[in-house]
C-alpha cells in the first residue's frame, strides 16, 4: 500500500552519481510503486544535492523485509564503530 508520505533528513556526506561523486544534502524516502524493481511496493530512498541538478541523485527501490534487514545492518555497524561513530548506537 502506498503511503504517499515523503519522509526528509538532512545529509552530510558523499553519493556517487552518473557524472561521478557529489555532495549530499538530504535523503527522502516514502513507500510507493518503483520505477525499476519487480516489486508491487518498495520503499524508495532518494539521496541527492538539488543544489547541483538531477545527476546529483542516488536512487534506490528496497522491497519492505531489505529496507528492514538494512536498517538492523546500519545499526550494527553504527553500534560496533562506538566512539569512533560519534557514540554508541541507542
Amino acid at each position: 500500500m502506498c503511503s504517499y508520505l515523503t519522509m526528509t533528513a538532512p545529509m552530510s556526506g558523499s553519493g556517487k552519481g552518473a557524472d561521478g561523486w557529489f555532495r549530499l544534502t538530504h535523503a527522502m524516502a516514502y513507500f510507493d510503486h518503483p520505477y525499476h524493481s519487480p516489486a508491487e511496493h518498495t520503499l524508495n530512498l532518494d539521496f541527492l544535492n538539488e543544489g547541483e541538478g538531477p545527476s546529483a541523485r542516488v536512487a534506490v527501490e528496497l522491497t519492505a523485509d531489505s529496507a528492514r534487514a538494512l536498517v538492523r545492518c546500519i545499526e550494527e555497524a553504527l553500534a560496533a564503530a562506538g566512539d569512533a561513530a560519534g557514540g554508541a548506537v541507542t
